[in-house]
């Protein structure tokens, strides 16, 4: 069977894409879970939009560009803001139940926003309304859905998608899937480090899945690290939604003292790499591997209503945060870059397409706003199925040259110790030299290091090997990039080279030899 539309993956951005291309094809979505398995549901602060009564897309895009530093698209962030509208419209009339006050929508503020612009759904459960809600739209319609599997190649003839090849995780049996557009929707590769914010779905499948079939991949070097991850001894890094400081929560040392506005005018409430960097220095001053959020100030019914879930989470391990402070420390979140797409999600190969995290629009350049990545997925969905369905006129523009730097990986020294890595060993790696602080040396050191990895993992033959295979190399990808930019930038912090220079203010685009 030939399918019009392969779309893998099952979060908001693949089953939003999926509901709206179920009209015009037929549609196959391929995830190597369940279609409730996934990385949006742990999405607790919520999504941006410009529907407030003192906001607008213009203060919202102006917002977005600050963050990113310089290397945003403004054209797609354009698309991002003045279509969110439309698109929260559309997830509205899906049934996803958006939190209100007096019959509005409620609207809430986070870091580097302007003004109240946040969206949410059960308090800091917005992620899993709007997954649970799709998920059972996908379940009630006629879109087939192929769980357990995962895609493991693309097939590309004479430079289009042909289709793709996928394992059964429960048989190991190998089927060939075809289609006409294929929409990679795997999410990001939080997995790559040893304290991460992600689910153990987020294993850079879709980047590695790009890159071997000849795709673009861009602007691996910006991984964000979220400030404030939930740090207990035993218990795996629990995100503390960055609302929590928008509503008034404040960051402490261990010592008790209010230590943001020492590094920053916009203190708890600066983008998340400056606070993600303020915490670290922070933490090397004081000898602790952590600092406090403070929210016993606010009333216990803010608390309780506004972040039931994180509530509940710290008083299931004994801290009552009505009362206590919250330990913290940062923790990989969210990568910027990814398959290089245009502004209706298509890549260099004629009809594979790229959408949500694991795709790069351009629209978060250096260092992602809060709580856009939700409302990207859904935008950058629609112009995709728009876009192939012959709904949108394509402007192709000549590429700015001096924008670019593009790049093949190298051949680098295979080091004669290797031996095939344990995602572990990964994790370890990357944290400690391709962290929140980067140095050349460091850099170097995991780059060989990666390369004699890839040179020695063995064929994979099963979702766990084909997993550790994905992420080794954007892991390398990343690496290569953060090495090759000799700049302070967003997300990307060298201590070699701690200010950003203007000949940096361009994007490097990584390509197979």
């Amino acid at each position: 069977m030939r399918y019009d539309y392969i779309i893998v993956g099952s979060g908001i951005a693949g089953l939003y894409t999926a509901l709206l291309a179920k009209e015009p094809g037929r549609v196959l979505i391929v995830t190597k879970g369940s279609i409730d398995d996934c990385n949006t549901r742990y999405a607790q602060g919520g999504i941006a939009a410009a529907i407030g009564k003192h906001d607008s897309p213009e203060l919202h895009l102006k917002d977005t560009l600050a963050a990113g530093d310089g290397l945003c698209d403004k054209e797609a962030v354009s698309i991002l803001v003045n279509e969110a509208l439309a698109r929260i419209t559309d997830l509205v009339n899906f049934g996803v139940p958006f939190d209100t006050v007096n019959g509005e929508i409620a609207l809430t503020r986070e870091a580097a926003h302007s003004v109240f612009r946040i969206l949410h759904a059960g308090g800091d459960a917005t992620g899993e309304h709007i997954e649970v809600t799709l998920s059972g739209r996908v379940r009630a319609s006629k879109i087939q859905v192929l769980e357990d599997c995962l895609v493991t190649e693309i097939l590309v003839e004479k430079g289009a998608v042909r289709g793709v090849r996928a394992l059964d995780c429960h048989t190991g049996s190998i089927e060939e899937l075809d289609c006409r557009f294929l929409v990679l929707a795997t999410g990001g590769a939080g997995q790559l480090y040893k304290f991460t914010t992600n689910s153990d779905v987020a294993t850079g499948d879709g980047m590695a899945l790009a890159y071997k079939a000849g795709a673009e991949i861009v602007d691996m070097e910006f991984f964000q690290f979220h400030p404030t991850a939930l740090h207990l001894p035993g218990v795996a890094p629990f995100l503390i939604t960055e609302a929590v400081r928008g509503e008034g929560g404040v960051l402490r040392n261990v010592d008790g003292y209010r230590f943001m506005p020492d590094y920053t005018p916009e203190a708890d409430l600066a983008p998340r790499d400056v606070v993600a960097r303020s915490i670290v220095r922070e933490m090397i001053k004081t000898g602790s591997d952590r600092v406090f959020i403070d929210a016993t100030h606010l009333s216990a019914d803010v608390i309780t209503t506004r972040f039931p879930q994180i509530y509940r989470f710290c008083l299931d391990h004994s801290l009552d945060i009505t009362k206590g402070l919250i330990p913290v420390a940062p923790a990989a979140h969210y990568i910027m870059g990814g398959v290089k797409t245009n502004s209706w999600g298509e890549t260099n190969i004629a009809g594979l397409f790229a959408v949500g995290e694991t795709a790069c629009t351009g629209v978060h350049g250096a260092n992602r706003l809060a709580s856009n990545s939700l409302l990207e997925a859904v935008v950058f969905g629609q112009r995709i199925v728009e876009r192939t369905t012959g709904g949108a006129v394509l402007e192709t523009s000549v590429p700015d040259q001096d924008a670019e730097i593009r790049y093949s990986l190298s051949q680098r020294r295979v080091l004669e110790t290797a031996s095939p890595p344990s995602l572990s060993a990964l994790q370890e790696l990357l944290w400690g030299e391709v962290g929140i602080m980067r140095h050349r040396e460091d850099l170097s050191r995991a780059v060989d290091m990666l390369a004699s990895w890839q040179e020695c993992l063995p064929q994979p033959k099963d979702r766990p090997s084909h997993e550790l295979n994905n992420l080794v190399l954007p892991g390398r990808l990343v690496t290569e990039a953060a090495l090759l930019r000799e700049e302070s930038r967003g997300a990307h912090f060298r201590s070699d080279f701690p200010r950003s220079s203007p000949e940096w203010q361009r994007h490097i685009i990584l390509v197979r030899p």
